[in-house]
Parts: C-alpha cells; structure tokens; sequence
C-alpha cells in the first residue's frame, strides 16, 4: 500500500513539475510572500539563522536577504519536483558549464575511492543525477520519519541504469559505504548536515559553533579516499554552472575538530559565494555546547522543538 501511495504522489509531483516554469516561478514567488507575510516556519528560522551568521549586516539588510532566500527556497522545491519527475538527459542540459570535470575524473582513475561532498547549496539534486550519469555511486541519506516519505524519495533518486545506491545513515549503511570507498567507487554525502548527539564535533561555521558530523572526516582518514566538494550553482532560470573543487588536506586530519573546522569552512566559502542559494531555512544551530536547552536558538520561534530534519530530504 506504501508503494501504491508513493506512486501517487510521483504522480502529483509530475503533474506540478510539467508545468510552465514561468507558472511555477510565479508560484513559487507567491510562497515566499507568503512565508514573509505570515511568519511561516522557513521565514523564522531563516531570520534567526541570518542574526546569527551575519551578525554585521543592518536589520533591513538582513531582511533583504531573508527574501530572497525565501524567493530562492520556493522556487527551488518547484524546480525539484521537475528534476524528480523529467528525464534526467533532459534535466543535465540545464548545466550550462562545469568546472572540475578533469579533477573529479583524474579522482575516479586514481582507484582510491572518491568522497563528494556536496554542500545544501544551488540544486544538489541536479548534482545526484549528474554524478549518476558519469559513475555508479552510493549517497548516504538519513530517512524520513515515514514510510511513504522514503518510499516516494527513494523513487524520484532512482535512476533509469541503477547507477545510484541510496544507503540509510545507520551503521550498517556506513560498512557499505567504507567497503564502497576501499573499492575505489563514489561516495556522496550533504556534509552540512547537523548529526545526532554523539556523532559530531563542534566546529565554527559562521562564527558560531556548529554541530558537524564526523562521518566524513572519519571516512576520508581510514579510506584514504580523494575528498572533493561539488556544487550545482544557479547562474539563471533553469540554468547552471557544475563546480567541482579539491577539499582541504586538513578533512582527512584524525584530529576530528581540525577536521570538523575545515569540512565548516570549505562549506561556508560555497555558501558565501550567494548566500541566498544556501539552505538557510534547516535549523543548523540546534545543539548548541552547553547542556542546557533553553540555549536552542529556535526554542522562542516555535511552540516546541523537535529534533530537527532536513525539509527537502537528506542526501
């Protein structure tokens, strides 16, 4: 009944994603007005997430930002449904230039297994299907909390030639992805992404300190696997530029705070090239170092505060 329910929903998802972009633009224009007017959840945490990393920028400035955030966050979750439900040769003539291409295929030769880190920044679902038609790889991916939830993601991520293994973020997931890396196969991982208690490091990103998972640093040392950061950045309606660049030597430290400091700002130099294409709307400051809860920045923006998820699906 599950799979009967997801294929409904692909259905709906098609239905809206075929629209004309204009409409969709539109609409999407029409969602973050909306947010904005109404204080909706993306617009609350994006405000408190711009005063806490951009604590230098005028009220108004902010708030400029927060706009287009919004702006850029709608039309994104249209621009997926499109991604999810049109053919992926299709979708890949949306990248208009590519940069790095030489590295990340210099990394797949090299047979010591490759680690993309892909940061919630332009499309990186655009960035999946792309990866997918250059190599096999695995993307770790934590589940949603339901059942038709996963079932439809594990439907709109799936690809024509099986090219894409998604692997849930637990431990036997994380086996398969060491056994993958020892290979020499790809590995794609949302490094941002705040970990569960225990699994992470504090690091600063944006000058606050940020829970940040310690899986990929852990993956890079005991693999020895070539680290490269990819991005799929938006250049204009339906049209983007793929960056793949070298991470820092300093991911693969087995000092997890060095490592976990460099995986922050590697994030945080993409995130600064737009601001308004990073996914400022996730809750990234959570947990915070002291124990007490009521140092949650977000306690105040909402009636209760559970354990945060990503909106748009983990990686």
């Amino acid at each position: 009944m599950t799979d009967v329910f997801a294929r409904i929903l692909y259905c709906i998802a098609s239905a809206i994603g075929r629209l004309p972009w204009p409409w969709l633009r539109a609409l999407g224009d029409g969602m973050a007005r909306l947010w904005l007017r109404r204080g909706g959840r993306e617009s609350r945490v994006a405000g408190r997430n711009l005063e806490m990393a951009y604590p230098e920028l005028l009220p108004g400035q902010r708030e400029g930002l927060q706009g287009e955030i919004l702006r850029t966050t709608a039309r994104q979750a249209l621009e997926t449904l499109r991604l999810w439900t049109r053919p992926h040769p299709e979708n890949l003539r949306m990248i208009r230039e590519a940069q790095g291409v030489a590295l990340f295929d210099a990394a797949i030769a090299s047979g010591r297994g490759v680690i993309v880190a892909a940061p919630h920044y332009g499309n990186w679902e655009l960035l999946n299907q792309w990866l997918a038609s250059r190599t096999p790889l695995a993307i770790l991916y934590r589940p949603p909390e339901s059942a038709l939830g996963e079932a439809f993601l594990r439907r709109v991520r799936a690809d024509a030639g099986d090219r894409v293994t998604q692997v849930r973020a637990e431990a036997a997931g994380i086996r398969q992805l060491f056994k993958r890396l020892r290979d020499g196969g790809v590995v794609g991982i949302l490094p941002d992404q705040q970990p569960k208690s225990g699994d992470g490091e504090f690091a600063p990103f944006f000058g606050v300190p940020a829970y940040t998972m310690s899986l990929l640093p852990r993956l890079a040392e005991r693999s020895g696997a070539v680290v490269l950061f990819a991005y799929c950045e938006r250049v204009g309606d339906l049209a983007f530029a793929l960056r793949i660049e070298p991470a820092p030597d300093e991911i693969a430290s087995g000092d997890t705070l060095v490592a976990t400091s460099a995986l922050n700002a590697a994030v945080e130099r993409i995130a600064r090239r737009d601001p308004a294409q990073y996914q400022w709307t996730y809750k990234r400051y959570t947990l915070r170092p002291s124990l007490n809860p009521y140092h949650n920045p977000y306690r105040d923006l909402e009636g209760r505060d559970p354990e945060d998820r990503d909106p748009s699906g983990p990686g």
